[in-house]
């Protein structure tokens, strides 16, 4: 029997925040429909009615993230792109702060080590899909960091983004050596932790 209506967006937000726990911990493979549905309360017919498999309830995980970070990505890039006016640091900005404030804003830190695990797993499903539903983000980035790098040749510009792109995920994921001190608020951290960022990116994108 499908769920109740009435219930469907708290027991939809329930299987999802579930799921991203578990596959942060345990990967996609090592995370079964059977820990899942005991671990949001549900049964297994609300995760069939609400997704319809496995595989559907992990682009949604995705989607759920990915769809409002790389919006704000985009406004943000639209705002410094094309002009003469442009720097290497607008466009790493635009690139860099929507990702560390979404690692700061509801449990955004584990959703990075979910999306860490889509690529140590080596999943050439949740790939393609990433790449089928995002890459034109990443493309609209490319390119303008290509404009402001002529001097660098196409392979070389994507070993840099690829290093950058790193060492972004590593930052949001809450792993490094470099933690929130006692007495250091939340924003002030993220402000710091955006500067250091784009300072060490633009060294190595600029480095001839």
């Amino acid at each position: 029997m499908a769920p109740h209506l009435n219930n469907v967006g708290t027991t939809k937000e329930r299987i999802l925040s579930t799921a991203e726990v578990l596959f942060a911990r345990r990967g996609f493979d090592g995370a079964s429909l059977r820990q899942l549905t005991a671990a949001a309360g549900v049964n297994l017919a609300a995760v069939n009615y609400h997704f319809g498999s496995k595989e559907k309830l992990i682009e949604q995980v995705f989607r759920r993230r990915l769809d409002a970070l790389n919006a704000r990505r985009l406004d943000a890039l639209s705002k410094v792109i094309g002009t003469d006016d442009t720097t290497l640091e607008d466009v790493l900005d635009a690139y860099i702060r929507p990702a560390l404030e979404l690692s700061h804003d509801d449990n955004g830190a584990l959703f990075m080590r979910v999306l860490a695990r889509a690529f140590a797993e080596h999943d050439d499903t949740l790939r393609h899909f990433l790449s089928e539903n995002y890459g034109h983000v990443m493309r609209q980035f490319t390119a303008e960091f290509a404009r402001l790098l002529p001097q660098l040749s196409k392979p070389e510009l994507y070993w840099r983004i690829d290093l950058v792109t790193g060492a972004l995920t590593h930052a949001m994921s809450g792993f490094g050596m470099i933690q929130r001190k006692s007495g250091v608020s939340e924003t002030v951290h993220l402000e710091q932790t955006a500067q250091h960022l784009i300072r060490f990116a633009v060294a190595g994108l600029s480095h001839p």
